[in-house]
């Protein structure tokens, strides 16, 4: 049975998974003890301050259940960290997001899950070597991990998407049901077939650079290892590198000129040739 209380912390915008587990060490594990605190409770809580107090105080569980009913009519599936079919890959992360928000195939195993990112806006080769990349992975036996952004992400899911049985799942910092960006809704349809589509905000809510830069934590946290294709050294995929390392996932980078895979490399990221056929994997 769906926990309301929990998926309503969980949409504040301002409740991460270390303030939440705070409040339920304080307050029983209870989701109703939380929600019918007094602010004055609230705030003896590590964490929580006035705004986030005033946040909680504010949750509507009628209006939280009404969309709740409005986004499973719409195929979307909520994922607590209480569920069995969150990954437990992600419940061993600090930051771990309280809830994930899906649609798609819910089938979908992480095991064996490598991420592919890199820049928006690549160039021709390294654009055919991120697709060409995703198809020897995943007739390896991988699924691909993304963020279905324009350039690398989304030439690393159709290279997933062309192998029959490929699978893939694009992780979003938009609403699932508001897909970002809007020109990859086919995208994300073709993907639901063979895998899932994801996020942790809204699903209805536009995104903003806050979230973008957020789910980068989820796409390494999917996954065994990261691959860089290609990205400036300002570039977003170093926020999905530098997360990797903090999550002890292995950083690759692949061979390039780019300032961004200069940099990583310098910096102790493994290299990728390439070759296809001298892949470490």
């Amino acid at each position: 049975m769906t926990d309301l209380g929990w998926i309503g912390l969980s949409l504040t915008g301002r409740i991460g998974n270390k303030t939440l587990q705070a409040l339920l060490h304080h307050f029983d594990g209870d989701t109703d003890q939380i929600l019918r605190a007094e602010p004055k409770a609230l705030r003896q809580v590590a964490g929580v301050g006035p705004k986030i107090a005033q946040s909680i105080q504010a949750i509507d569980l009628q209006q939280v259940e009404k969309a709740l009913v409005h986004w499973q009519q719409m195929g979307v599936q909520m994922w607590t960290m209480r569920d069995s079919q969150y990954p437990e890959r992600l419940k061993a992360l600090d930051d771990a997001p309280p809830t994930l928000f899906v649609r798609g195939d819910t089938t979908f195993k992480f095991e064996r899950s490598v991420a592919i990112v890199g820049t928006r806006s690549p160039n021709d080769p390294m654009r055919n070597f991120a697709q060409n990349l995703s198809t020897a992975l995943v007739e390896k036996g991988y699924n691909i991990i993304s963020g279905m952004a324009l350039g690398i992400d989304s030439a690393a899911h159709y290279g997933a998407l062309i192998v029959p049985e490929g699978r893939t799942a694009a992780v979003l910092g938009s609403g699932v049901l508001n897909v970002y960006p809007p020109t990859h809704e086919r995208l994300a349809r073709q993907i639901m077939v063979q895998g899932l589509v994801l996020g942790e905000i809204n699903p209805q809510a536009t995104t903003s650079p806050s979230n973008l830069v957020a789910r980068n934590r989820i796409i390494s946290g999917l996954s065994d290892a990261l691959i860089v294709v290609e990205t400036s050294v300002d570039g977003g995929a170093m926020h999905a590198a530098r997360f990797a390392s903090q999550q002890g996932r292995p950083v690759f980078a692949v061979e390039s000129q780019a300032s961004g895979n200069r940099t990583l490399i310098d910096t102790g990221a493994s290299m990728i040739p390439m070759n296809l056929n001298q892949l470490p994997f």
